[in-house]
């Protein structure tokens, strides 16, 4: 054997993230509690867009996110007005049988709002503060314990969220000229690196110092360039067992800001980097606010982090393939898979873990279907008009016609009761029968 040859006589590991261990925050409303860091699974948040104000309007987009999967949402609270309309908002929320947790969104005024309308604080069940935004001098020190003391008389966790487009100036000043002083100068990116982690972590252990539980602190540290998020994110983890928010700040839209924060967010995760993540990005016209959270569902789904929806493996399309017959079936399977998705979540637990496959020829086509729980493989250009059907690794029949794409979704859907139907069936104790 030439020595230039591979050693395959150890088996090769999987790659699977090992978290970094953190503290876990507690998030609640009413019976509703999301865990953030620990043994939590990383978890999904978003913000909405609406003026707050509009509480009908706010509380349907809440409504439309907590439904597409975010576990968190997030308001902007930065008016007395504002300030006012949250409980309204969670009011409507609770009739509307919708329970997840609100964040307040803090700026400037924060301070303010959380002691002037007590309501407001009692309603919202996590603060957002920018220690970068919280006053100058005196003022910031006097704000930031304010806000921090309403955050612990009502037991309410705190995100100290620090964005490098609203650094501390003032933090960001005083290393700069300590930074002219050393013999050899850091690069000016190095020093905003440090400016952004030490304003989080210096006003997360002043939190604890005015009587916040280290467990219930959440830090960010944003930035819009991915190898700063990475670096910056190594670093906080290095220094803190604080739960990590990640995101990308102004990401962007469309496939430059799904991108962007796709490949920042993966990069840090697999490192075991991030207890909960939001993907920032800008709506095209006309598009839904619920596209970051779906961005975001599928970075941890194809990262194998947690399971959503069915997995729907679907080939690109070749030469072999002139017909769109395969893209249109994937496509409808797809869209009825994630529309069904919020009714079988309660009624067939586990189907959010299931593999569908719909191929386009016979070269991949039969392989790939026996790899999934359930596929088909569509015949390519010139080959018979004949699909086979693979369930659970085994053919199962040939479906042969015009009538394909109807047959093979009947035949999703009555596997997906069978399965996951059963185990419902086994789980269901005799008295609820009765």
């Amino acid at each position: 054997m030439s020595d230039l040859a591979p050693d395959l006589s150890e088996p090769i590991s999987a790659a699977m993230p090992q978290r970094h261990p953190t503290l876990q925050a507690r998030v609640a409303w009413g019976s509703r509690v999301v865990t953030i860091g620990g043994n939590a699974p990383v978890r999904v948040q978003s913000m909405t867009n609406t003026d707050t104000v509009d509480v009908i309007g706010t509380a349907i987009q809440v409504k439309e996110l907590a439904q597409a999967g975010s576990e968190l949402v997030r308001i902007t609270v930065n008016t007395p007005e504002a300030a006012q309309a949250v409980p309204a908002i969670r009011e409507q929320l609770d009739r509307m049988g919708v329970d997840v947790p609100l964040v307040g969104d803090f700026h400037y005024n924060g301070h303010t709002l959380l002691t002037e309308y007590p309501e407001c604080a009692i309603a919202l069940s996590k603060y957002r503060i920018n220690p970068g935004n919280v006053g100058k001098g005196d003022k910031r020190d006097r704000q930031f314990a304010q806000m921090i003391d309403v955050a612990v008389r009502h037991g309410k966790a705190v995100r100290i969220g620090v964005n490098w487009g609203s650094l501390d100036q003032e933090l960001l000043a005083a290393l700069m000229d300590e930074n002219a002083r050393r013999p050899v100068p850091w690069e000016a990116r190095q020093v905003m690196y440090q400016a952004l982690v030490q304003s989080a972590l210096q006003s997360a252990n002043w939190a604890e110092e005015l009587g916040l539980p280290a467990g219930q602190i959440i830090i960010s540290c944003k930035v819009s360039g991915v190898q700063d998020l990475v670096t910056v994110y190594r670093a906080l983890a290095d220094r803190c067992r604080y739960p990590l928010h990640l995101g990308l700040t102004e990401a962007g839209m469309g496939t430059k800001g799904t991108v962007a924060s796709s490949v920042a967010l993966g990069l840090l995760l697999q490192q075991g980097i991030g207890d909960t993540i939001r993907v920032s990005l800008t709506p095209q016209p006309g598009e839904s606010r619920t596209q970051e959270v779906v961005v975001a569902l599928e970075v941890l789904q194809a990262l194998g982090l947690r399971s959503f929806n069915p997995s729907v493996t679907a080939c690109p399309g070749c030469g072999r393939t002139t017909s769109t017959t395969f893209q249109e079936l994937a496509k409808q399977i797809d869209d009825h898979l994630r529309a069904m998705m919020p009714v079988w979540r309660e009624r067939y637990p586990g189907v959010e873990a299931m593999k569908v496959a719909v191929m386009g020829c016979i070269v991949n086509g039969p392989g790939e279907s026996k790899h999934a729980d359930i596929g088909i493989s569509l015949p390519g250009t010139g080959e018979s008009p004949a699909a086979p059907v693979f369930i659970d690794g085994q053919k199962a029949m040939t479906l042969r016609g015009e009538g394909i794409a109807e047959e093979f979704h009947r035949i999703v859907e009555s596997y997906i009761e069978r399965r996951f139907g059963a185990i419902t069936d086994a789980h269901r104790s005799p008295i609820a029968d009765r």
